[in-house]
Protein backbone atom coordinates (compact mmCIF):
# COMPACT_ATOMS: atom_id res chain seq x y z
CA UNK A 1 0.00 0.00 0.00
CA UNK A 2 1.51 3.27 -1.20
CA UNK A 3 1.05 5.24 2.73
CA UNK A 4 0.39 8.88 1.65
CA UNK A 5 1.13 11.55 4.39
CA UNK A 6 0.76 15.47 4.12
CA UNK A 7 2.84 17.05 6.29
CA UNK A 8 1.57 20.88 7.68
CA UNK A 9 4.34 22.29 8.74
CA UNK A 10 6.52 25.47 8.93
CA UNK A 11 10.03 24.99 10.36
CA UNK A 12 12.59 23.53 8.38
CA UNK A 13 14.12 21.25 10.53
CA UNK A 14 11.04 19.79 12.01
CA UNK A 15 10.21 19.47 7.93
CA UNK A 16 13.45 17.40 7.68
CA UNK A 17 13.15 15.34 9.82
CA UNK A 18 9.88 14.25 9.94
CA UNK A 19 10.40 13.72 5.88
CA UNK A 20 13.61 11.78 6.73
CA UNK A 21 12.16 9.38 8.97
CA UNK A 22 8.85 8.86 6.99
CA UNK A 23 10.62 8.92 3.60
CA UNK A 24 13.00 5.89 5.04
CA UNK A 25 9.96 3.69 6.12
CA UNK A 26 8.31 3.75 2.82
CA UNK A 27 5.96 7.02 3.14
CA UNK A 28 5.51 9.31 0.31
CA UNK A 29 5.44 12.61 1.79
CA UNK A 30 4.23 16.25 0.99
CA UNK A 31 4.61 18.98 2.64
CA UNK A 32 2.89 22.47 3.18
CA UNK A 33 3.88 25.69 5.53
CA UNK A 34 1.12 28.15 5.21
CA UNK A 35 -2.17 27.64 7.37
CA UNK A 36 -4.17 29.93 4.88
CA UNK A 37 -4.30 27.52 2.47
CA UNK A 38 -3.81 24.57 4.20
CA UNK A 39 -6.87 23.06 3.63
CA UNK A 40 -7.02 23.48 0.17
CA UNK A 41 -4.02 21.42 -0.13
CA UNK A 42 -5.61 18.65 2.14
CA UNK A 43 -8.57 18.31 0.01
CA UNK A 44 -6.39 18.32 -3.39
CA UNK A 45 -3.85 15.79 -2.20
CA UNK A 46 -6.26 13.68 0.09
CA UNK A 47 -3.44 12.09 2.17
CA UNK A 48 -3.70 8.83 4.19
CA UNK A 49 -2.72 10.58 6.88
CA UNK A 50 -2.21 14.44 8.06
CA UNK A 51 0.52 15.72 10.16
CA UNK A 52 -0.56 19.25 11.35
CA UNK A 53 1.47 21.86 13.47
CA UNK A 54 -0.37 23.94 16.18
CA UNK A 55 1.72 27.37 15.06
CA UNK A 56 1.52 28.01 11.41
CA UNK A 57 2.04 31.17 9.59
CA UNK A 58 -1.66 33.22 8.80
CA UNK A 59 -3.64 29.92 10.72
CA UNK A 60 -3.45 27.83 13.35
CA UNK A 61 -3.78 23.91 13.08
CA UNK A 62 -6.80 24.23 15.39
CA UNK A 63 -8.71 26.19 12.89
CA UNK A 64 -7.79 23.84 10.30
CA UNK A 65 -8.61 21.36 12.34
CA UNK A 66 -11.90 22.52 13.16
CA UNK A 67 -12.26 23.10 9.17
CA UNK A 68 -11.30 19.01 8.70
CA UNK A 69 -13.60 17.91 10.70
CA UNK A 70 -16.79 20.19 9.36
CA UNK A 71 -15.87 19.11 5.93
CA UNK A 72 -17.41 15.70 5.04
CA UNK A 73 -14.59 14.72 2.40
CA UNK A 74 -11.97 15.32 5.35
CA UNK A 75 -14.32 14.71 8.65
CA UNK A 76 -12.46 11.26 9.03
CA UNK A 77 -9.32 11.76 7.55
CA UNK A 78 -6.51 10.70 10.25
CA UNK A 79 -4.69 14.02 11.96
CA UNK A 80 -1.52 13.98 13.91
CA UNK A 81 -1.08 17.37 15.82
CA UNK A 82 2.10 18.62 16.73
CA UNK A 83 3.02 21.65 19.30
CA UNK A 84 6.26 22.36 20.81
CA UNK A 85 3.20 23.92 23.51
CA UNK A 86 2.16 20.67 25.68
CA UNK A 87 0.12 21.95 28.05
CA UNK A 88 -3.32 20.35 29.12
CA UNK A 89 -5.03 22.70 27.87
CA UNK A 90 -3.54 22.28 24.45
CA UNK A 91 -4.50 18.64 24.08
CA UNK A 92 -7.74 19.07 25.44
CA UNK A 93 -8.56 21.94 22.88
CA UNK A 94 -7.36 19.36 20.44
CA UNK A 95 -9.01 16.27 21.69
CA UNK A 96 -12.48 18.85 21.73
CA UNK A 97 -11.55 19.42 17.50
CA UNK A 98 -11.22 15.64 17.27
CA UNK A 99 -7.73 15.12 16.77
CA UNK A 100 -6.54 11.35 16.02
CA UNK A 101 -3.44 11.55 17.89
CA UNK A 102 -0.96 14.80 19.87
CA UNK A 103 2.18 14.88 20.38
CA UNK A 104 4.47 17.32 21.63
CA UNK A 105 7.58 18.43 20.60
CA UNK A 106 10.60 17.69 20.70
CA UNK A 107 10.01 13.70 19.70
CA UNK A 108 11.79 10.59 19.17
CA UNK A 109 11.76 9.23 15.80
CA UNK A 110 10.53 5.92 17.11
CA UNK A 111 7.45 7.71 18.48
CA UNK A 112 6.69 8.97 15.03
CA UNK A 113 6.81 5.83 13.02
CA UNK A 114 4.88 3.77 15.80
CA UNK A 115 1.88 6.63 15.92
CA UNK A 116 1.85 7.01 11.91
CA UNK A 117 1.59 3.58 11.73
CA UNK A 118 -1.26 2.90 14.29
CA UNK A 119 -2.91 6.00 12.46
CA UNK A 120 -2.74 4.28 8.65
CA UNK A 121 -4.19 0.68 10.30
CA UNK A 122 -6.68 2.11 12.19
Amino acid sequence: MDKHVLLIEDEPNIIEAIRFILSRDGWRVECHSDGQSAMEAVRKKMPHVVILDVMLPNRSGYDILSDMRADGATKDLPVLMLTARGQTKDREMAERLGVSKFMTKPFSNAEVLKTMRELVDA
